[in-house]
């Protein structure tokens, strides 16, 4: 009798910390359900902003036209400015993966449930490389040889450098010609990089886009898979 009820207790026991388990699962996959809306709101601005940027500097060749007919006809050169000059590089929202990660939670959940999971980090690992390393390199190359070229006077305003010297930040409205100098081969090199950073932000647009269509497809899988609201 004695050893019938230390068994049915050990039953009990088994039973008891596999539904709390079961429920602690539930609860890392509502969680991690509300960080995927985060994220597709998130991917979805930077999209937006790859897109304007894209439009931004679909100018390039006729202004590139311009201003080598004319080195003080610089004014097209600010709207190109504005589009290449920064980036919203785009974090994950991690806090139930590092939970899952941290807490050895992945044993918690189904095997399509956790492999869903590491499909999506994968993914952006790999957005991450892309962004660190392709993108920031031409952007970085944009940059310096632009700082080479241009004006402190007429540059600083429209990279928000000072408000002290004026100039439209929002516009890219340059108050004055941009260039410093009169090298043709530096300012070739900057159009050269500029056409490059295009086809790279067309690169990382077309990235955050899939990593977005993943993210959605993996709200609509989990809202049907656990019933989620």
């Amino acid at each position: 009798m004695l050893f019938l009820a230390v068994f049915c207790g050990f039953l009990a026991e088994n039973i008891r910390e596999h539904q709390l388990e079961k429920e602690k699962g539930k609860q890392y996959i509502q969680s991690l359900y509300e960080d995927l809306k985060t994220d597709t709101t998130r991917l979805g601005l930077l999209i937006n902003s790859d897109k304007d940027k894209i439009a931004g500097l679909s100018n390039m060749i006729a202004c590139y036209d311009t201003v080598t007919k004319n080195l003080r006809s610089t004014a097209c050169m600010g709207l190109l400015i504005k589009h290449s000059k920064t980036n919203a590089a785009f974090q994950l929202t991690d806090r139930t993966l590092r939970q899952l990660a941290n807490a050895g939670g992945f044993r918690l959940l189904g095997k399509e449930d956790a492999d869903s999971i590491l499909g999506y980090e994968s993914s952006y690992r790999r957005y991450q490389n892309f962004e660190s390393t392709v993108f920031q390199t031409a952007q970085d190359n944009v940059r310096n040889t632009l700082n080479e070229l241009a004006d402190f006077r007429v540059n600083a305003p429209v990279q928000n450098f000072t408000t002290a010297l004026g100039g439209d930040t929002a516009s890219g409205k340059l108050q004055g010609p941009l260039l410093f100098t009169d090298d043709r081969v530096l300012l070739n090199k900057w159009f050269n990089e500029l056409a490059l950073y295009l086809r790279v932000t067309n690169g990382q647009q077309n990235i955050l886009s899939g990593l977005k269509d993943k993210a959605t497809g993996l709200i609509l899988y989990y809202k049907k898979r656990h019933n989620l609201p």
